[in-house]
């Protein structure tokens, strides 16, 4: 069954929900989603009756707004207990420490962040909510001054994102500092089948402007990078869920590969695939995959024949991230059609309210391989150039 809520359910995904008859729990939120006609609901009740009489049932999140309801009503159930495993961050640290021993983390509360020991720590390294999402919060340190500058920053976005959503998704009250995994990084959708045994559905490589860039502004799949790491990816997600203990579970890995060829997990994102329905929806634009269609009937991607055609080719999400420094309540207008005229070929645009979420909308695009600098023109970019405050 599946759990759809805010911010945002594509309509990839209700198509999907809707064609494949897939039932969706029917709470207040869901229902008012403008799911399609004829879309399949579950009361509250079934669902909770449904899950009771399976061992292993087979869920999804479109957000983790959802992780909520399953804590409070499949309680009786280890999901809630496993999702914590992995949306706390410190816990899956602690999970997979036999896996990853030589990886330093440390954990600390938000009012206690002006009593850390600058020089106890190791340079650089990494400041994050424990619990948190979509790079919110989200600080690299590699001085005292920007220590100072980080602590200072993390209070005013905690404060101008508190409510945005719930606790269970994004907590500022705890964070953990970790050392840097220096590397290219990459995001990895995934499931664990019925056995326990991994499923990748999908390989994007995350693209940064600088070394200091902590943002989600851009990510690239293609058939080489499919290629080049499915194996070893596929290897790693199965190793995590070995300690986790995981089966009938969707993830959203992310993972950096060091340079000298250690992979190592910067996250793991529990019972979804790329958040507001990004790298899921955009693995169909850009090999015909279904994702969502594929965990649900416990299928195997056909790598091989599904990259027939793909080479030469890159699909890129571009997260359209509010970075202007100008508030969203200040912002008059948005020039999409400016935005999208430096593209080479644009997939889709899904626009996003700025007044109520720090992000203007998400741009699915495929481009020549040899035409990278389009996507680096817009890594680069503040966006104030399409912006009317």
């Amino acid at each position: 069954m599946v759990f759809v809520d805010k911010p945002y359910v594509s309509e990839f995904v209700k198509d999907t929900l809707k064609e494949h008859s897939l039932p969706v729990v029917g709470t207040t939120v869901a229902k008012s989603m403008e799911l399609k006609e004829g879309t399949y609901f579950l009361t509250e009740d079934e669902a909770v009756e449904k899950v009771r009489r399976c061992k292993n049932p087979i869920l999804y999140t479109t957000s983790e707004n959802c992780i909520g309801w399953i804590a409070k009503h499949l309680s009786f159930t280890g999901i809630p207990a496993k999702i914590e495993l992995f949306k706390n961050k410190l816990k899956f640290r602690e999970m997979t420490r036999p896996i990853f021993p030589e990886l330093y983390f440390r954990g600390i509360q938000f009012d206690d962040l002006e009593t850390v020991c600058y020089d106890d720590l190791p340079s650089p390294f990494i400041i994050k909510p424990a619990v948190g999402f979509f790079s919110m919060g989200v600080h690299k340190v590699a001085s005292h001054e920007e220590w100072t500058a980080a602590i200072a920053a993390i209070r005013s976005e905690i404060d101008r994102t508190r409510g945005l959503y719930p606790e269970e998704v994004m907590d500022g009250r705890s964070f953990i500092i970790e050392e840097c995994i220096d590397g290219e990084e990459f995001a990895v959708d995934a499931y664990y089948d019925a056995a326990g045994k991994p499923v990748v559905l999908g390989i994007f490589q995350h693209v940064f402007s600088s070394g200091y860039d902590v943002s989600d502004r851009v990510y690239i799949t293609s058939k080489d990078i499919i290629e080049e790491n499915l194996s070893e990816f596929t290897e790693l997600v199965g190793q995590i869920g070995e300690v986790a203990g995981v089966k009938n579970f969707p993830v959203h890995v992310e993972v950096r590969r060091t340079a000298g060829g250690r992979i190592l997990p910067i996250e793991v994102n529990p019972m979804r695939f790329g958040g507001w329905c990004t790298t899921a929806d955009m693995t169909f634009r850009a090999y015909g995959l279904n994702p969502y269609q594929c965990y649900f009937s416990q299928q195997r991607p056909d790598w091989p024949r599904l990259l027939q055609g793909k080479a030469g080719k890159l699909f890129a999400i571009v997260v359209l991230d509010n970075g202007s420094g100008i508030d969203g309540k200040d912002i008059k207008s948005f020039d999409y059609d400016k935005l999208l005229a430096q593209f080479e070929r644009p997939l889709e645009l899904r626009k996003v309210d700025y007044h109520e979420y720090p992000v203007f909308g998400f741009l699915f695009t495929e481009t020549s391989a040899d035409n990278f600098a389009e996507l680096e023109q817009i890594l680069q970019s503040d966006l104030r150039s399409f912006i009317k405050a």
